[in-house]
Formats: C-alpha cells, structure tokens, sequence
C-alpha cells in the first residue's frame, strides 16, 4: 500500500492513521487444494488476477509435482499481473495475454482467438471473482474456478477496536477477523469506511451502517474519499 497520501492528510488535518492488517492471505495446501478435485494439466490456459494467486499456483504445482507446459496460455486481468509472472516463468508474449483491469477486458483480451481453450481460473474464494466466471459462463467459454489462496485471520486483541473514531475495511474477510477477534463487537461511535462492493454486502449482513462509499467518481481511492470527508468536517 503506498502510504503517502496517508502520511498527507495526517499533516493537514492533524489525524493519526494506524496501518494494521485484519487478515493475511496464505496458499492452500496440497491437502486442501486436493478437495477440489481439479487436475491443473486438464486445462490449457490459466486466469490470473493478483499475485497472490500465481504464487499460490506455482507453489502448489511444484509441491504435486505438476510440471506446467510450455504450451500453456496465461490470461491477466492486469499488465502488472502479467508481468509479475516472469517470477515464475519466462515471459513470453505468444503465450501471456491482459486486460486493463476488468472482467470484460479478460474476455477481449481472449477474442475468438483463444476461445477453444480450456480455462483455469483462480481465485482466492471470497466471491471476488464470480464477475469474471458469470461473464465466461455467457460467453459460452470451457472454464473451472478454483480456489488457489485463503485469508487467515489475524489476532486484533492487542488493538484496542473501541478508541478507533474510523475503520477502513476492504474485504469481507476483514470483517470475519474483527468478529472473531470481537464477537460481541458494536460499532458504537466508530465509523466505516469501505472499498468495494463486495465488502458493502457484508457490511449489510453484519447490519454496520458505512460512512464512507468507495470508489466513486469523485473519490477513486480511500486516501481521497478520507480527505473529502475530512475536508468537509474540518470547521466541525
């Protein structure tokens, strides 16, 4: 995270900003990747879309003693995904292809060249990824998901939650490890500020109120949505 637009708003409106993460996001292991059922040398083409997951899939290939082909296709969501690949393997544009950050961008990036291939998709099972499975289910694609990485909570006792006047929150997974750390947890004077839609719905079960939507077209990241709120309270 680059905590440089953090570091500017605690100098201009006076705030003290703590970073601590709620979840860390960990490979499977063999034994629970095997649960699946999926055979990686069934497919021709794998779908990435963080890093995160290509580690996973490397390491877990190299631990079942999968050994990749040179021939197999690797579709990314992003540039800088794709490039992280060369981690990994050599990197080659014959076989490497991106989009420019959105499901439908994956989907052109694969056109009618690439349609007969059958797909792998991975992904880290929080349903951030059912967009791009819907949009491959419709374009008619050969395609499996599965489940590469996890988020394992992390221990938040040593925080104390209650003094904390805003929580930003990303991630279901997020909210998972604040009540399992908490599970008497009430918001009381805290307020929430989330990135997503997917941790919105979460945020809707768990009946907390959110102060602060983002992304908007005003506020494309928490660090400016914060100052826009901060802006507009600072004669408060």
């Amino acid at each position: 995270m680059n905590q440089a637009p953090y570091a500017a708003l605690q100098e201009n409106f006076g705030v003290n900003i703590d970073f601590h993460p709620f979840y860390l996001i960990e490979p499977l292991t063999s034994r629970e990747f095997r649960t699946q059922r999926i055979n990686i040398l069934d497919y021709t083409a794998i779908v990435f879309s963080a890093r995160h997951t290509i580690d996973a899939f490397f390491k877990l290939c190299e631990e079942l003693r999968v050994k990749v082909p040179e021939t197999m296709k690797y579709f990314c969501t992003t540039e800088a995904v794709a490039v992280y690949l060369q981690k990994h393997i050599v990197f080659r544009k014959r076989k490497i292809f991106y989009g420019k950050g959105t499901p439908e961008s994956v989907l052109e990036a694969i056109g009618s060249k690439h349609k007969d291939e059958k797909f792998l998709i991975t992904t880290s099972g929080s349903g951030n990824n059912e967009a791009i499975s819907h949009l491959f289910e419709q374009a008619g694609l050969d395609f499996k998901a599965a489940v590469f990485v996890k988020s394992v909570s992390q221990d938040l006792h040593a925080l104390d939650i209650p003094s904390y006047d805003i929580i930003v929150v990303y991630n279901p997974a997020d909210l998972k490890s604040l009540y399992e750390n908490f599970p008497d947890y009430q918001p009381g004077k805290t307020r929430f500020v989330t990135f997503g839609r997917h941790i919105v719905h979460a945020m809707e079960e768990a009946g907390i109120a959110i102060e602060i939507k983002a992304p908007t077209p005003e506020a494309p990241s928490v660090a400016r949505a914060l100052e826009l709120y901060l802006d507009a309270r600072k004669d408060q």
